[in-house]
């Protein structure tokens, strides 16, 4: 029998300085779990339609909502000063946030003939999911919580193949219509009664790290329509209220109240009442 080969120095020293990373470090968390675990507690504590079958007694709101307290701490406390702050101020604005889910929910009922109930559209709908998941991460986002809002934000993108930073601003009764390929960049502001349909981006001109804490991403007012895969880039973009962006737009620059945008170089202005609306 041949003798064990001896294990490379090199492989040996790299050992090393895994263990030495391992004690001068805290313990590793499984953050990426933690987040998914939050994220499903929170919706199940909102919305009855998350819960487990098991659990949908009156009884069980109470242990629910220890249960996303403790996730939250266990996931936060390394990395925030003031924990109980940070919770209590997150937990107060759960009512404020499960009130403007409702309002998208009815939005995105609303507007698409084959959505059958509001049940349905909570359920089954991703935009409606990655809505709610943004929503709870904004939250965080705006207390300073590092990583763990861009990591609910994360777990939704893989789920619904939406993906929304947490930092963006959306307005109420805000509707994603089937939503693959939808990217919303950090420093967005959306506007209410926006909806939004599958493929298009809101994003930056450039990626500049300098530009980090810069407005990058565009501004959308109230009442606009964009359709599938436009592309709308810039942080100084404004698009104005009630404006309509159409299908594979690519823009660059502002355009005014009650515009029509189409094939990128064709700005017309929309009459007051020409009910200009397309669904899919």
């Amino acid at each position: 029998m041949t003798d064990r080969i001896a294990a490379p120095t090199r492989w040996l020293t790299f050992l090393e300085e895994l263990r030495a990373e391992r004690r001068g470090g805290d313990a590793p968390r499984a953050m990426r779990a933690l987040a998914e675990e939050f994220a499903g507690q929170v919706l199940a504590l909102l919305f009855p339609q998350f819960a487990h079958p098991s659990r949908s007694g009156v009884a069980d709101v109470s242990e629910e909502a220890a249960q996303v307290e403790a996730l939250l701490r266990a996931a936060i406390t390394p990395m925030v000063r003031d924990v109980d702050q940070v919770v209590a101020t997150f937990l107060d604005q759960l009512p404020d946030v499960r009130a403007s889910l409702h309002l998208d929910a009815e939005a995105i009922l609303s507007g698409d003939p084959a959505a059958e109930s509001l049940e349905e559209v909570i359920v089954a709908y991703p935009g409606f999911l990655a809505t709610a998941v943004h929503r709870v991460a904004h939250e965080l986002y705006v207390l300073n919580v590092p990583l763990f809002p861009r990591l609910l934000s994360e777990w939704s993108h893989r789920e619904t193949g939406i993906d929304i930073h947490p930092g963006a601003v959306l307005g109420a009764s805000f509707a994603i219509d089937h939503g693959t390929g939808v990217v919303i960049g950090e420093t967005s502001i959306i506007g209410d009664r926006v909806r939004l349909y599958q493929g298009v981006t809101l994003g930056a001109h450039a990626v500049s790290k300098k530009l980090a804490h810069q407005k990058r991403h565009p501004t959308l007012g109230n009442d606009v329509v964009v359709y599938a895969n436009a592309t709308i880039l810039g942080g100084t973009t404004v698009i104005g209220d009630g404006s309509i962006i159409g299908g594979n737009v690519w823009m660059t620059s502002s355009v005014p109240v009650r515009s029509v945008v189409q094939f990128s170089s064709r700005v017309e202005q929309r009459p007051s009442d020409d009910g200009l609306e397309f669904h899919i």
